[in-house]
């Protein structure tokens, strides 16, 4: 038994000296190291704050004083630290441990939403809560230097500023990283304040030479302090903070508990805002992670402990199809430009970055910003491909209505991990973006259903010069190849087989999904016919007249069912006077809980047993059944 196996709760860790402390952050880098491992997950971030983690359960009294972890992926410690220790071999399991902070885990856990630079907003928001009610309690929100490169990290900061009585602690993780280094201005100060040592070098050499002169010498050095605040901005420009009324701690050496304990409780004394600046290397004390130079293994697969090796190798994905394709584009076209949010490797930009770096912008955690620069950059003749998870486009949806579609900017929008993700929790999930791209006027948005299609429609995306275009695609392996029996329009017809019953309308990677299901319908004795818009939005004519020579039509999404794919398909027959039943296959519009992808599928009905079974029950219902005699009052319907 360690000492964090006998760990009950955050005020435990009063009761250790030094070396026990010592001793408990090893065996946490262990726990953590090996829980990765086993699982898969956010390795480089939880090695690198373990002391600091210690560092604030020592020095505030959580849940009492709230903690917040801006993203929430930097949170395996503080769930160690609050009783959650022996749950790990379940981490990021179906009933288990979430990867992300979790209320319904712990009273500790204040939020869990994991997009980056909010914690700041919350932590002003409870600390107003807090002072109305008279309630004396600390707000600390531990934030990431990527996650300041996000504009409403300083809209919090300004408002922080301005409450000059409420005790709220802003740490400042700084490990120069979000996924890769931090880029930007403010990238480069916060570099400045953590690598440039003249300040306190230069400090304590005039303190030396002005106290050694007996009598002028210590009142000349009380004086100097008064021109203190002049040399922080001149040497190490903490003015970076201070500039905005707020009283700053450090730069303090993150891996240093007493240092880090020291800063702490002269923040939490202070009784207003503060910002304690804390160094950290990402993935401290596992080598392996420190010497990735590409992410420090921010985010691991499940991995061999003794090489460091993934388990298994790592299959192509969607995004390497799209990673090489955008290079090969960027060749053709010198007008195409890149733009990524802080996720140049994980959204596939690093191929073309490589080559045409002058052509390749990393905007930062600044997903609004990203969006209009890049209607800036269609103005100015560029052809944008903006490059982003699908669920991070839902913080930038009116610069995408106002600032891009308004002007009928030619923008190329590239959503990777729509639909469902799976482990990584609620707020990572893309299933929202059909339904807000859908009310956007002139933008079309295409869904590839295998890898050929992808670089297909990628290429017809970048070729529409007056208006915006959007592909999406779900996380994990690319779909086979799946070849077309006929194609109408811009429509391809995967399957025509028997009677006109069903018309399989299936989005992107779904189509596999319909056309397994078809199979089971016909072995059943019901016609059907796939299809693949591939254009989604607007609906294509040709789906409307398929359509109306069908007696059922069942559209099958991986993306929310208000507002999503079917809902669009319903309206545009509604539009033309096509009556044909129309049954929606898609995710029910709810938050879903952390599993593997194809549980959440299999929960949602989108698995062929699940849409043939839905289908034929439609058109066939049991007798006496309501179906059934909704069925009989329609006699042009088989």
């Amino acid at each position: 038994m360690g000492l964090l196996d006998d760990l009950e709760g955050p005020r435990d860790l009063g009761t250790l000296d030094a070396t026990q402390l010592g001793t408990l952050a090893e065996e946490i880098r262990v726990a953590v190291v090996a829980a990765v491992a086993t699982h898969g997950g956010h390795l480089g971030p939880n090695l690198g704050v373990v002391e600091l983690t210690l560092g604030l359960h020592r020095v505030f009294d959580s849940p009492h004083d709230r903690i917040l972890f801006d993203t929430g992926h930097q949170a395996y410690v503080h769930k160690m630290l609050t009783g959650r220790a022996g749950d790990f071999d379940s981490l990021r399991q179906e009933g288990g441990l979430s990867g992300y902070p979790s209320r319904a885990e712990s009273d500790h856990d204040t939020i869990e939403n994991s997009h980056a630079s909010t914690a700041l907003s919350y932590a002003d928001g409870l600390a107003k809560a807090y002072a109305l009610k008279g309630d004396h309690r600390h707000v600390v929100a531990v934030v990431g230097d990527g996650a300041l490169t996000g504009g409403m990290a300083w809209e919090a900061l300004n408002n922080i500023a301005a409450g000059k009585d409420r005790p709220l602690v802003v740490v400042v993780n700084d490990n120069g990283r979000s996924y890769s280094p931090t880029v930007g201005g403010l990238a480069e100060r916060l570099s400045g304040l953590r690598t440039d040592p003249r300040y306190e070098r230069t400090l304590k050499t005039v303190k030396e030479r002005l106290n050694a002169i007996a009598v002028v010498g210590p009142t000349a050095y009380e004086a100097l302090h008064a021109v203190k605040r002049g040399l922080k901005d001149a040497l190490a420009p903490q003015g970076l903070f201070e500039d905005l009324g707020l009283k700053h701690v450090g730069p303090i050496d993150g891996h240093d508990l007493d240092a880090v304990e020291t800063a702490l409780r002269q923040a939490k004394g202070f009784g207003g805002p503060v910002v304690v600046h804390v160094i950290t290397e990402k993935g401290h004390g596992y080598d392996r992670a420190v010497d990735d130079v590409l992410d420090q293994m921010h985010q691991a697969v499940p991995f061999d402990l003794d090489t460091g090796e993934a388990l298994v190798a790592p299959p192509t994905t969607w995004m390497h199809v799209f990673r090489d394709e955008v290079a090969v584009l960027a060749a053709e076209r010198d007008d195409i430009v890149g733009i990524t949010a802080a996720m140049l490797h994980p959204t596939g930009l690093d191929a073309f970055a490589d080559k045409f770096p002058d052509r390749v912008f990393d905007v930062g955690i600044a997903e609004q910003h990203a969006v209009t620069s890049a209607a800036g950059l269609a103005m100015g003749g560029m052809h944008p491909v903006v490059a982003i998870y699908s669920t991070f486009l839902n913080r930038a949806f009116d610069q995408v209505l106002l600032d891009v579609a308004l002007h009928n900017c030619a923008v190329t929008f590239v959503l990777d991990r729509a639909g469902v993700t799976g482990e990584d929790g609620a707020s990572h999930n893309g299933m929202w973006d059909l339904s807000l791209l859908g009310i956007v006027p002139g933008l079309r948005v295409a869904a590839p259903r295998d890898g050929t299609r992808l670089r297909e429609l990628l290429r017809e995306a970048v070729g529409v010069d007056d208006a915006p275009t959007a592909l999406r695609w779900p996380k994990g392996p690319v779909a086979p190849d799946l070849e077309p029996m006929a194609r109408e329009g811009g429509v391809d017809v995967m399957v025509r087989a028997g009677a006109p019953d069903v018309l399989l309308v299936a989005a992107g990677a779904m189509v596999t999904t319909a056309v397994e299901a078809s199979r089971d319908l016909l072995d059943q004795g019901v016609g059907v016919t796939v299809v693949d818009p591939r254009w989604l939005l607007p609906v294509a004519p040709e789906i409307v007249g398929l359509a109306r020579d069908h007696a059922l039509v069942a559209t099958v999404e991986d993306s929310g069912r208000s507002g999503g794919f079917g809902a669009a398909v319903r309206g545009a027959m509604a539009d033309a006077g096509v009556a044909t039943p129309v049954q929606v296959h898609a995710i029910p519009q709810e938050f879903p809980v952390h599993c593997k992808r194809d549980v959440l599928l299999a929960r949602s009905g989108l698995t062929p047993p699940a849409v043939a079974a839905a289908v034929h029950a439609l058109l066939h219902p049991p007798a006496g059944s309501r179906a059934a005699g909704a069925k009989a009052a329609r006699p042009n319907s088989s």
